[in-house]
């Protein structure tokens, strides 16, 4: 199972809010089925990394659909193959040791 944080942020949008373009991304990952967790810089998602390989390119190409001329997606993937690893383990894992 792997988990991929992703941003996607149209660029010339003519306001400082993006609000609504992250609503349409979120709206997009709550369709997909796949567990995710929305936060101030981005949204994380689990699921096989094929999967959310796929899920990223929808998302960045759903940004070009209101007009946006540009967008800046940034992708990091954790594929973890030796066991199972549920969302919100990796956080919980560190406080214990704090």
């Amino acid at each position: 199972m792997a988990f991929m944080e992703i941003s996607t942020v149209p660029i010339g949008t003519g306001s400082t809010s993006l609000s609504q373009h992250v609503a349409t991304v979120v709206s997009i990952i709550r369709n997909s089925g796949l567990p995710y967790k929305l936060h101030d810089m981005g949204t994380t998602v689990q699921g096989e990394a094929s999967e959310l390989f796929a899920l990223a390119t929808k998302l960045h190409e759903a940004m070009f659909i209101s007009d946006i001329k540009r967008v800046y997606t940034v992708i990091k993937l954790d594929d973890r193959r030796d066991k199972h690893v549920s969302m919100g383990q990796k956080t919980k894992s560190v406080e214990e040791k704090l």
